[in-house]
């Protein structure tokens, strides 16, 4: 009894209350956004459901020692193979996308729980190999070990996704002590991957690239569409908003996909400049107090777990505000924590209950 009490003295109660206040703000938009929309009328009753069931998985996911993943992370790491295959054969096809599995009313993405498992996975691998020299052919097989997940995420389509765990792959490999040789070969690679993988992209997302690139300032329908409203719904927020349910391009369906992609969007139209920079405050919040865990941690693996959530959050947090914002083309990616998406917000919240499992155990029990 006296070992666990010491251990939960260390839990992170400001993280978590951020986290809640996110959620609420989330849920609190979706249902704004889906207003009178009778396809969509319980999305906010769903999000709630994955809200309340995955605040219950951080207290469990707090509670187990997170060592405990580094004996499991071979056998995670070929399940998610093999579920990913499986989806590819006879996943539900969404848009076009095989990336679901159809539960009942419920679609599950096991993507986005890819991404945690490609964490632990890695920070396993450069855990055990902290002691050896950073050279190339240690990052050639972390690289092989990533694309061992992200070759399966990209057939689906689903670059978006598969652009984070790179994202999450490179970060961890800098926190490893990337060589600064290695750091300019990597800018070199990153001027010229994107020319050769364009042609192989397909049409739709060829088309967002370019729509992005060369805009046509006349269109008003087709491909930029939507960026054009979610750039009305920002401006129109002014300081404040328009009001709580009040936004007009949220509440008369001009703006779409307005509670997953483009909630950013919905919540600066109604509550203003004021309401999102609430929103991104706790953001940064959240990835300081993740980063602090990861300083905290007692060992290698438990700070590159608490740094690859950070990652995580912090990646997809710029790229969705910054497409909402037309600074970068449209990707699909939700802001963590307020978008529409049980797959999505119930992985992200695992990943908080991972980092405060590091938190628990920052250093050895007193007796």
């Amino acid at each position: 009894m006296r070992q666990t009490t010491s251990y939960w003295r260390h839990f992170d109660f400001l993280l978590l209350g951020a986290v809640a206040l996110l959620v609420i703000i989330g849920i609190t938009m979706i249902r704004s956004a889906i207003a009178g929309n009778i396809e969509v009328a319980d999305y906010d009753q769903r999000q709630l459901l994955f809200a309340l069931g995955g605040f219950v998985i951080i207290l469990l996911t707090t509670a187990i020692d997170y060592h405990l993943w580094a004996s499991l992370s071979r056998s995670l790491y070929i399940g998610t193979i093999l579920v990913l295959g499986i989806l590819f054969i006879i996943g539900t096809a969404v848009l076009g996308s095989a990336r679901w599995f159809e539960v009942g009313v419920l679609f599950i993405q096991p993507s986005e729980i890819a991404k945690l498992i490609l964490i632990l996975v890695l920070a396993d691998f450069f855990a055990r190999n902290q002691n050896r020299e950073m050279d190339l052919k240690l990052i050639v097989r972390s690289f092989l070990l990533t694309m061992g997940i992200v070759f399966w995420i990209i057939l689906q389509p689903n670059l978006s996704t598969a652009i984070v765990m790179i994202v999450i792959w490179f970060s961890l490999l800098w926190a490893s002590g990337l060589k600064v040789k290695h750091l300019f070969m990597f800018a070199g690679m990153g001027l010229i991957i994107p020319v050769i993988v364009y042609p192989l992209l397909i049409d739709y997302q060829k088309q967002r690239i370019l729509n992005f690139i060369f805009p046509d300032p006349t269109a008003r329908y087709g491909d930029i569409y939507n960026i054009q409203q979610a750039l009305i719904s920002i401006g129109s927020g002014g300081w404040f908003g328009q009001g709580y349910s009040q936004g007009s391009q949220v509440q008369l369906r001009f703006l779409k996909v307005r509670w997953s992609d483009f909630i950013f969007s919905a919540l600066a139209q109604e509550f203003g400049f004021v309401g999102t920079l609430v929103v991104i405050l706790l953001l940064l919040f959240v990835i300081y107090r993740c980063l602090r865990a990861a300083r905290l941690a007692r060992d290698t693996f438990g700070a590159l777990i608490a740094y690859g959530v950070a990652t995580m959050i912090a990646f997809q947090a710029i790229v969705n505000i910054g497409v909402n914002l037309n600074l970068l083309p449209a990707t699909g990616l939700t802001l963590p924590f307020v978008s529409y998406g049980g797959s999505s917000l119930l992985s992200i919240l695992i990943g908080i209950g991972l980092v405060e499992s590091v938190i628990l155990r920052q250093k050895s029990l007193e007796f």
